[in-house]
């Protein structure tokens, strides 16, 4: 049986990147978590943690290189997540 399967493989400086890259999002967060910006720390906490996730299911996950039945349903699982988010600010919002 012949092995169909391409190995993905990332190099040593690519790694480091983004391990360089999410560590300094992780400093964005605190600094902004020390920042009085009302409203918006939730939702900048928000999107760089997004951010964080996204480098994170694309390189160490190997979601780069999989089919795209895997990343559509993927994605629809993200976006009804983000809808049952927003119905639960919603509702915070309108007590």
């Amino acid at each position: 049986m012949e092995n169909t399967h391409a190995l993905h493989y990332f190099e040593y400086k690519t790694l480091f990147i983004i391990l360089l890259t999410l560590m300094g999002l992780t400093g964005i967060t605190v600094a902004v978590s020390y920042l009085d910006l009302g409203a918006l720390n939730v939702w900048i906490a928000l999107v760089i943690a997004s951010i964080k996730g996204s480098f994170v299911l694309l390189f160490f996950m190997h979601m780069k290189h999989e089919g795209k039945v895997l990343v559509f349903s993927f994605l629809g699982t993200v976006f009804f997540l983000g809808i049952m988010i927003s119905f639960t600010f919603w509702d915070v919002a309108f007590r």
